[in-house]
């Protein structure tokens, strides 16, 4: 594991396997000792990524006493995050906290049902021509409108800058909340495990394809518009419900969930380490749209490294990538058969994918590991799959020539710290990533 670099000087140091900090006895400063002892203040190491980059990334490591809470609660937790402004803070989450713990029922606007829903929009009825956007209010697409827009204010929270949010041990997490890391900076969110949540009130498209679709709200976490975000050994998933218990309505799979780690509109300098990213479709998305750059500033930022995190049994978009620069090296990706690709490469997109491993189950190639969106230039070498070293560009494009891919990103990443090698990556990897991880 990587050691964290300490200011004063360090007379003694042994590494802890399974954990990210280090035993130090430390000579220095009272402050410094303070923080040695305590994870919870703990900052990113400098060159641990892209979150390093100019000022580094500290969260809330700085806060005085009034601005360190334990919260138990989701009404703890949002409080927790309201109190104090910027100033540093640190927020310790305990045991398991839901933010929908009264069910979706408790969002429901009067006479909302979701029978009637069905009933009027059924492709048979409604067709699939027209949208829902000229319904009026008391329709029972304006009475889904209304009961998801009480849903989005219960369920979404902002997370201020200067704060860091770590939960306490082995067992602490957050059920069906929707972080919300916009226009801020440096903000640091470690040892949560996170339950994707549950759209209560998808909408039904009729236009969104041949077929028309559902449309689901809400990312575990997304970084909008910040600067300095590190996300560290935290677990994502789905947890109870998986899109493979998800019922069909109209044809189409009644999908109510949207990205576990949205990147988007702007955001710079984000590293995720030592991860677990589980059961999901649409896992993580890199700027969100190939027409907004000019609007938001999309070129030249979206810097992002990803290292020793572990994709499980994923769908798509490990990430999927527009614009940014994007480091991923010493992951860890477990295919099942659901499996689409890990790496989208897209509008603008500038990936690294370096001494990786792949997992594929018997009959997935690994030219799938790669998925072309837009043209744009990939470097991808020293991978491995399935214990053996395979040039992921070169199968991609000999299996599937139609999308072609350009070798040579046209950049080097600097900003790493111990880069495993690929073949050992599976055994470090799985061992070590996730919530619960790090002491």
């Amino acid at each position: 594991m990587n050691a964290q670099r300490w200011h004063g000087h360090a007379t003694k140091s042994a590494v802890v396997v399974g954990c990210t900090a280090l035993a130090l006895t430390v000579t220095g400063t009272p402050a410094q000792a303070h923080s040695a002892r305590d994870v919870a203040r703990q900052t990113l190491p400098a060159g641990d990524g892209w979150a390093a980059y100019g000022t580094g990334t500290t969260g809330g490591a700085a806060a005085d006493a009034e601005h360190v809470h334990t919260v138990t609660t989701w009404a703890e937790f949002r409080a927790a995050l309201e109190t104090g402004g910027t100033a540093p803070k640190i927020i310790k989450v305990k045991g398991t906290i839901d933010a929908v713990s009264e069910g979706c029922d408790a969002f429901a606007a009067p006479g909302y049902d979701f029978d009637a829903y069905l009933a009027a929009y059924a492709p048979e009825v409604w067709g699939l021509d027209t949208d829902l956007s000229a319904e009026p209010a008391d329709s029972p697409e304006g009475l889904r409108r209304a009961s998801a827009a009480a849903q989005d204010t219960a369920i979404k929270v902002n997370v201020p800058s200067n704060t860091t949010i770590i939960g306490v041990g082995r067992n602490a997490g957050i059920k069906g909340a929707s972080l919300q890391i916009k226009a801020v900076d440096n903000v640091i969110i470690r040892n949560l495990a996170f339950e994707s949540p549950v759209d209560c009130f998808p909408q039904w498209d009729p236009t969104d394809g041949s077929k028309g679709n559902w449309n689901s709200e809400y990312d575990t976490a997304v970084v909008y518009g910040s600067t300095h975000v590190w996300l560290d050994h935290n677990t994502f998933t789905d947890g109870s419900h998986p899109d493979s218990a998800a019922p069909t309505h109209f044809g189409m799979l009644y999908q109510q969930h949207d990205g576990e780690l949205d990147v988007v509109r702007g955001s710079n300098y984000v590293t995720a380490s030592w991860n677990v990213f589980t059961e999901h479709d649409k896992t993580i998305l890199i700027g969100n749209s190939d027409s907004e750059s000019t609007a938001v500033g999309d070129r030249g930022k979206l810097k992002v490294t990803f290292h020793h995190n572990l994709f499980s049994k994923l769908v798509e978009r490990a990430p999927r990538v527009r614009f940014g620069q994007v480091d991923s090296y010493n992951n860890h990706f477990v295919a099942d058969a659901s499996y689409s690709y890990s790496f989208g490469i897209g509008k603008e997109s500038q990936l690294v994918a370096q001494h990786n491993a792949f997992t594929l189950p018997a009959g997935v190639s690994a030219a799938k590991t790669l998925k072309k969106w837009s043209e744009a230039p990939v470097t991808a070498d020293g991978n491995y799959v399935n214990g053996r070293p395979v040039d992921l560009i070169a199968v991609h494009n000999a299996e599937i020539p139609a999308e072609t891919l350009r070798p040579g990103a046209g950049w080097t990443p600097t900003l790493r710290t111990r880069v495993d090698p690929a073949k050992a990556v599976p055994g470090i990897v799985t061992g070590r990533a996730g919530a619960g991880k790090i002491c």
